[in-house]
Formats: C-alpha cells, sequence, structure tokens
C-alpha cells in the first residue's frame, strides 16, 4: 500500500514537472564539442554497474576534455566498483530522496553546481530518481537508450537492434555517441 501510494506521489510530482519543462534546442555535432561536464546516471544492479564500468575508458576518450561525474543509485555504493582517480563520484545520500523516491530540491542545487552540459542515463529501465534529475536539467544534452521514456527526459534516444544483450546494448549506446560527437573519425572508432 505505502509503495503503491509512493509511486501515485512521484507519478504526479514528474507530471508537474514535465509540465514546467521548456527544451532548450542544440546542434550536433557541435554542442557536443563543447561538452564541459558530464553526469552519467548509473544503473542500480551490480551485473550493469560491471558492464558499464568497462566502457568508462571509451567514454573517456570519447570526451577527453570533459569532467565525467558517476551517480550511483541511491543507497547503492560504487566506491569498490569505480575507480576514483579520473572520474567524480555523486553517491545521493538518503537526505537527497524524497519520500516518494525522487530527487529533492538541495540535490538538484548541488548537481547544478557542476553546470552539466551532457548527462548520460544508463539506465534500462525507468528509474523515477533519474527521471526527476532529467527534467531539472533542460539546458544538457540528455542521452539514453530507448527504454519507453522519450521526450521531454531525453533529447537524444538511442535504439539498439540489441534487445536482451545488456553488453551489447551498452556498446551500441557508446559506439552511436561517439558517431555523434566524432562523425568524420566514426569509422575509425566503432567496435564490431
Amino acid at each position: 500500500m505505502l509503495n503503491s501510494l509512493r509511486k501515485v506521489a512521484a507519478g504526479f510530482h514528474l507530471r508537474m514537472l514535465k509540465r514546467k519543462f521548456e527544451p532548450v534546442a542544440f546542434s550536433l555535432p557541435a554542442d557536443m564539442s563543447d561538452v564541459s561536464n558530464i553526469l552519467v546516471c548509473l544503473p542500480p544492479g551490480q551485473r550493469q554497474l560491471t558492464m558499464v564500468k568497462e566502457l568508462l575508458p571509451d567514454l573517456t576518450r570519447i570526451f577527453d576534455k570533459s569532467e565525467i561525474y558517476l551517480m550511483a543509485s541511491p543507497a547503492r555504493s560504487v566506491y569498490d566498483i569505480f575507480p576514483r582517480k579520473g572520474y567524480r563520484i555523486m553517491t545521493p545520500a538518503s537526505g537527497h530522496v524524497s519520500w516518494s523516491g525522487l530527487a529533492t530540491k538541495s540535490y538538484i542545487e548541488l548537481l547544478k553546481e557542476n553546470k552539466y552540459d551532457l548527462i548520460l542515463d544508463l539506465n534500462l529501465y525507468p528509474n523515477r530518481f533519474t527521471q526527476s534529475i532529467l527534467l531539472s536539467f533542460p539546458e544538457a544534452i540528455r542521452i539514453g537508450n530507448r527504454n519507453g521514456l522519450g521526450t521531454p527526459y531525453y533529447n537524444i534516444e538511442i535504439k539498439t537492434r540489441f534487445v536482451r544483450d545488456e553488453k551489447k546494448i551498452y556498446r551500441s549506446i557508446m559506439d552511436t555517441i561517439d558517431r555523434l560527437k566524432n562523425p568524420a573519425q566514426s569509422n575509425n572508432n566503432i567496435h564490431a
């Protein structure tokens, strides 16, 4: 009963955020070349986190001049999985999560201090906490897997031909981002 009530409250709040949302236009690949700060929304599962960890060197190569922040799911510690060197890890504390499971205003303000130009959502399934963050950054390029969220959550939604192979889904997402940012060099960087 309590979980149902939380889900209803979160859905209502997300609908209100969507109504206020005003997207900002951007141009590819030019705007991806100017990215200074990237927020990567990590998935909650251990298996997915391990797959994402393998892709971080590619993300660092693609955005070699950008600062990369990794945001763990609430109540999830990723310090033992991800290297601290080269990445800033943003783990929301219990006070950063509202009763309904969304990000609190104080956590959103904390994130806004970093002025993210790009938010990469690596959750393969909708995540209410991440949804509230995506709607709080209309000026950012927001990239995600085609998981049913669509606009306004993402302004770039990547659909892959892989349905069940999570490792290939993540690889396809990274390859697509590389092609979007570096169209002239993409043929040299694509993995088989």
